[in-house]
């Protein structure tokens, strides 16, 4: 088995997630392939979890499958609670979670299959989706009235703390329906983490939770459902991975960050959050709410893939790891769809010149931007042999998993600047 090439995948696979959610979910059709990787052995691989990465591994399955015709990937994308009960009762290959396994839950596992590997492999935002038909996407909302709506104390649309923030835009007198999910979710875990961060009264009420004890609203079985029912009600509201929302085109909150600025929700604004707390782990992974930025999304988190160390058959292992492995590579599931859109993020933005909103509002340079400056630092820590942990060096995978990588990954989005070398070179 090459279980030793998950040390690589978690630095890469978590590059590759700066983009936001679904970023393989986007690739074109035969834009990648799988030459220059080693065939496969055939085996059929079960896993389950997250709905707000199906979107990504249904692409990437496919794709692989093409030139492996002997590997199968069954996925359930049940909920990130779902997943975990099935991979601490052994019946799939690998979890997929959006809130890293606690304690508690990692007891569960069996003992003879040796620690849980932890790997974060993508990165995505939860928008506030809405349903208002002839009001345009990007109202505002402040996290006050967020709270307000889903704590059940703010019930129309033209409630006066919503007017007052959209004084160009004609709120109807709609009842606000809010909509959550049904199931066990991560997605739920990271918005009512946020909600619990910025409202007491949520924290001591609906707490921080899968499945949090919600105080109003209908449910939705998955990412899908919530976005489905959004669409079908008028006047309805909800949490939303990102994904679901560019793929449904659905329309959202600018939400207000720490910063006071207002902040839609994008794959630069969710790798910006993610650059705020480079240091991710599985003991230290919420990166909601960060202060800081004033163009960073603030709902945002990692999804994680969840394996066991200890694989009892070869076969399995060995294809396990080599389809993970080859969606983490540039040259592999990020070929073309991940890389183009490096390349059309860096132009949109300018090579050279950057008009994010930095300290004192000015347009920066990309030598003198302070945020720059950080990433050529951890760029350079990269580079240091002592720490690569990437490539043809492979080391303890714990080292790869606290990997600064997001920190890396927004300037790629960011920036054309040098970290896309110094990260190939690494």
């Amino acid at each position: 088995m090459h279980l030793s090439r998950l040390t690589a995948l978690a630095f890469a696979a978590a590059t590759t997630a700066t983009l936001g959610g679904g970023a393989l979910g986007a690739l074109p059709a035969n834009a990648a392939s799988t030459a220059g990787f080693p065939k496969s052995p055939s085996a059929t691989l079960s896993g389950a979890g997250s709905t707000s990465t199906n979107p990504s591994f249904s692409r990437a399955f496919y794709v692989y499958g093409q030139d492996n015709s002997g590997v199968t990937v069954n996925y359930a994308s049940i909920g990130s609670g779902g997943g975990e009960q099935q991979f601490e009762s052994g019946t799939v290959n690998f979890g997929a979670t959006d809130v890293p396994m606690l304690a508690s839950d990692l007891a569960k596992v069996p003992s003879s299959a040796g620690p849980v590997l932890q790997v974060p492999v993508a990165l995505g935002g939860v928008a506030i989706a809405y349903n208002l038909p002839g009001v345009p996407t990007g109202l505002k909302i402040t996290p006050g009235v967020l709270a307000g709506i889903f704590l059940g104390q703010i019930t129309t649309w033209n409630n006066s703390q919503l007017t007052k923030l959209n004084p160009k835009a004609h709120l109807p007198n709609t009842p606000i329906t809010v909509v959550h999910r049904a199931d066990s979710s991560g997605t739920s875990y990271i918005f009512s983490n946020y909600m619990s961060e910025i409202s007491s009264t949520w924290a001591t009420t609906a707490g921080t939770s899968k499945s949090p004890a919600w105080p109003v609203g209908i449910g939705g079985q998955g990412n899908s459902g919530v976005a489905g029912a959004i669409q079908d009600t008028p006047g309805a509201i909800g949490y939303v991975e990102l994904a679901y929302v560019l793929q449904n085109k659905m329309t959202d909150f600018a939400l207000q960050n720490p910063k006071g600025a207002y902040v839609m929700p994008t794959k630069a604004s969710v790798a910006a959050d993610a650059a705020l707390h480079p240091g991710v782990s599985a003991t230290n992974y919420s990166i909601t709410n960060l202060g800081g930025s004033k163009i960073s999304y603030p709902i945002s988190g990692y999804s994680w893939v969840v394996l066991y160390q200890n694989q009892t058959n070869t076969t399995l292992g060995t294809a396990l790891t080599d389809l993970i492995y080859w969606m983490s590579q540039s040259n592999g599931g990020q070929k073309g769809g991940y890389r183009a859109r490096l390349r059309a993020a860096a132009e949109e933005r300018s090579s050279a010149r950057h008009q994010h909103a930095c300290e004192g509002g000015r347009p920066e340079t990309v030598r003198s931007c302070s945020s720059c400056r950080r990433v050529r630092a951890s760029a350079r820590w990269a580079r240091d042999p002592s720490h690569r942990q990437a490539g043809k060096r492979l080391g303890d995978l714990k080292v790869a998993e606290s990997f600064p990588t997001a920190c890396i990954g927004w300037c790629l989005v960011r920036h054309r600047c040098c970290s896309w070398r110094c990260w190939r070179r690494s």
